[in-house]
């Protein structure tokens, strides 16, 4: 019987590491594959791990509240089942620890003779994300040095200098702000929105905002749903609300520009080939997720009605996978159903636009008619799109958004269900 060491899997694009929330099962327990031994939390969502091999598991090598990296071993298990492609590996054949501590010496003194400024005279390792961030916020190192830190070597993390930055930002605000009550309730943060609220800002600081706004008509699209919606729930087994006649409309826009979907690394613009439509959820407890639509110009109307009814389901229940969560092109969301009118709501990167859906409602509009101008009652909705001026400027920006208006406004109204 082997040892063998379980490996953190691979969780999606963009995810590298973990937080343990809880072992499922106890050392000394036997496992089958794809048995579920570990709750993880990423940036995204929480999620449980199953078993790569059948065995006995011997001992965990991560701790509830550890950081586990993707790649890493998680524990150790024996099993009989070992072969060459067994995503484990044998837990006696590590390398040699004063080798790999050598080298990782070496690496470690090379990176700090290329990034650490001479202004730097405590001798002290700053990543080259920490110190740009210290630049960024004009955090000089003096200053710098003064952040406790908790990572390897009480060494400063991203999280150590964010949190700083937070504190003084609070602590200059605390000064003008006063309790207003003895009744007031102050309450901690939860995860997801400590994630939700760093990735906002982060994006803000990002991209340079601009927001372009078209009022839709809604009628024709609002009269179909209303004459069908019974027999296509017959039909289908589901509910057609808007949504999914909305992604619609913008995956037909994105064929026509592509140059909205398109992401941004460093002076590089990549043009995405594939047409993944992120949808913002709103969540029971208040925070939001956004689950993706991958392929979406791969779908019917039918087919886009159930995943977006499937999707939006299971977000709401926690049961969505990570890869449903990575791998966005373009973000809608759809504010109208708490019947907002408008909003400019914040890119999720690295995507450089997202669009926000407003509430429909009857308005008193003008009518051109080949009689003349006419006063009518008409369904009206407002579309707003938020793009990343970098590298979209307001010429694309807004034809994008019109041509979403255009899609809608043309809306077949005789349009079959299977079609």
């Amino acid at each position: 019987m082997a040892r063998m060491e379980i490996l953190m899997p691979t969780m999606g694009e963009s995810i590298f590491e973990c937080t343990v929330l809880k072992w499922l099962i106890k050392e000394g327990d036997v496992v089958d594959v794809d048995d579920m031994i570990l709750e993880v939390a990423t940036d995204k969502i929480d999620t449980e791990i199953g078993s790569s091999h059948k065995g006995k598991i011997v001992k965990f090598l991560v701790q509830e509240g550890d950081i586990a990296v993707i790649g890493n071993p998680i524990c150790e298990i024996e099993t009989d089942n070992v072969s060459k492609t067994d995503s484990g590996k044998p837990a006696e054949k590590e390398p040699e620890v004063p080798e790999m501590a050598g080298e990782l010496e070496k690496s470690i003194e090379d990176i700090k003779s290329q990034v650490v400024s001479s202004e730097n005279t405590s001798g002290k390792f700053y990543s080259p994300l920490v110190l740009n961030i210290a630049r960024e916020e004009n955090i000089s190192f003096s200053e710098l040095e003064k952040i406790p830190g908790t990572g390897l070597d009480n060494r400063v993390t991203k999280n150590d200098i964010l949190a700083y930055l937070k504190s003084k930002t609070q602590g200059v605000e605390s000064q003008n702000v006063k309790v207003s009550s003895e009744t007031d309730q102050i309450v901690e943060m939860d995860r997801m929105r400590k994630v939700i609220a760093e990735r906002m800002v982060e994006s803000k600081r990002i991209a340079p905002h601009v927001t372009s706004f078209v009022e839709t008509d809604m009628t024709g699209v609002t009269m179909w749903r209303n004459k069908i919606k019974n027999t296509f729930a017959e039909e289908t087994g589901e509910n057609i609300t808007f949504t999914p006649i909305l992604i619609e409309a913008v995956v037909k826009a994105i064929k026509e520009l592509p140059g909205i979907n398109i992401q941004v690394d460093g002076d590089k613009i990549i043009y995405k080939k594939d047409i993944n439509i992120g949808m913002a959820v709103a969540l029971p407890n208040g925070n939001l997720i956004v689950p993706v639509i991958h392929n979406a110009d791969s779908y019917n109307l039918i087919g886009l009605t159930k995943k977006v009814n499937d999707l939006a389901k299971r977000a709401r229940n926690n049961q969505l996978k990570p890869s449903e969560l990575v791998g966005g092109t373009y973000t809608v969301t759809n504010i109208g159903t708490f019947g907002n009118l408008s909003g400019t709501p914040i890119i999720l990167q690295p995507q450089v636009a997202i669009m926000a859906f407003g509430v429909i409602r009857k308005l008193a509009s003008v009518i051109e008619t080949p009689e003349g101008d006419m006063i009518g009652i008409r369904q009206k909705m407002i579309i707003s799109h938020s793009y990343d001026h970098r590298v979209v400027d307001g010429s694309l920006g807004g034809m994008f958004v019109k041509k979403v208006s255009d899609h809608l406004e043309k809306f077949d109204v005789n349009r079959k269900i299977h079609s």
